[in-house]
């Protein structure tokens, strides 16, 4: 009778098995959270990525990734679908 009873318990160890982790990985991301949004009020950031502020992730070389040659490198390959 025992063994049956550890067996099946009626569904809410199998919940547990899910819940758990779940419960953990939801802590651990907002200790994160609460940790880089620490250190980043402590070095003074914007919440702004870095760069010149345009969004386009080539820093302050301007122009756009594919286009005419910038100074300070070589022109990269266009990448994407041919312009229209």
């Amino acid at each position: 009778m025992t063994a049956a009873l550890l067996a099946h318990q009626g569904g809410w160890d199998e919940i547990l098995m899910v819940l758990v982790p779940i419960v953990i990985f939801a802590a651990l991301l907002v200790v994160a959270n609460r940790r880089a949004n620490s250190i980043e009020g402590a070095r003074g950031g914007t919440g702004q990525p870095e760069g010149d502020g345009d969004g386009d992730g080539l820093g302050d070389r301007g122009g756009r990734a594919g286009g005419p040659p910038q100074p300070g490198g070589p022109r990269q390959p266009r990448r994407g679908p041919p312009p229209r």
